[in-house]
């Protein structure tokens, strides 16, 4: 009998990969211990601390909400975590790039939401299914703090209409929502404890509520893809090798950051930023400051 055991403790089983596929998203996947988030959260909160009043080229919070693998060291170590890496492989297969990472956090009682989105109208890459978000939790990302929620089986649709809201309490960067009505019961809440880490599809459409709770919602969300995946809109992009080979070239290479905000880091992030505006500031008819695009 054929063994489909997993290989590790977080490698997806053939039955959550066809999950997976069949819903859009896949959770819970436990990845770090409580001790250990409690740590990464811990190093992350202490870079706030010490970069905040840093003199940066731009603003703390770009860098944390834009490609943080370029310039944070913690980011890139997550991404390339192979307890993540393993269960990523059950999506992708063994070729793994790293596209983004992001840090997203909604304070403590604050109104800050997520439009109900599909990530892929803005990445310049079609509808392609050779990428998969991985969000992991560093926080308790519940119904009060705010969790994403996701529309089951959405990821079947095509990239749908979207509007611009450029709302101030939206995270995004220019306030995207999908110009449809989703109803609250087509939601499937995802609830994640620290350590916890939800994959879902870029055609998933998914958001997430404000933060009723008394403590930050902190989540990372790595953008991963194999190497068959292809920019169309930008005339670069830029991608990490976490696993694997990558033959077919369609990204440029970028290594993890050596240390925090050094200098090649910061210039080469400057260079993909710029590079990377054409295709994710695509469309807007405003400015859209977190990709430095007018």
């Amino acid at each position: 009998m054929q063994q489909t055991a997993p290989l590790s403790e977080t490698a997806l089983t053939a039955a959550q990969s066809a999950q997976y596929w069949e819903d859009g998203f896949l959770f819970p996947l436990t990845i770090f211990s409580a001790q250990e988030t409690a740590e990464i959260r811990a190093g992350l909160e202490q870079l706030e601390q010490d970069w905040l009043a840093a003199d940066l080229p731009l603003p703390l919070n770009t860098y944390k909400r834009v490609n943080a693998h370029l310039v944070i060291p913690l980011a890139a170590r997550i991404a390339l975590d192979p307890r993540v890496l393993d269960a990523v492989e059950g999506v992708l297969g063994p070729d793994i790039m790293i596209w983004s990472a992001e840090f997203f956090i909604k304070e403590a009682r604050t109104d800050h939401t997520v439009g109900m989105h599909q990530d892929l109208t803005y990445w310049g890459m079609g509808e392609t299914p050779d990428q998969v978000t991985a969000w992991i939790a560093l926080s308790p990302a519940t119904v009060e703090s705010g969790c994403m929620d996701f529309v089951q089986g959405s990821h079947k649709n095509p990239i749908l209409p979207h509007n611009d809201t450029y709302s101030e309490t939206n995270l995004l960067s220019r306030g995207q929502e999908i110009a449809v009505d989703v109803a609250e019961d087509d939601k499937t809440h995802i609830e994640l404890a620290p350590g916890q880490m939800s994959l879902h599809h870029g055609l998933t459409i998914h958001g997430s509520g404000p933060n009723r709770s008394g403590d930050r919602r902190i989540g990372l969300a790595i953008r991963y893809l194999n190497p068959n995946a292809k920019q169309f809109v930008a005339d670069r992009d830029y991608a990490m090798l976490a696993r694997g080979q990558n033959e077919q070239s369609n990204f440029v290479h970028v290594e993890p950051p050596s240390h925090l905000f050094s200098d090649r880091a910061l210039a080469l992030y400057e260079q993909v930023r710029r590079d990377q505006s054409k295709a994710l500031a695509d469309g807007a008819k405003s400015a859209v400051p977190l990709y430095g695009a007018s």
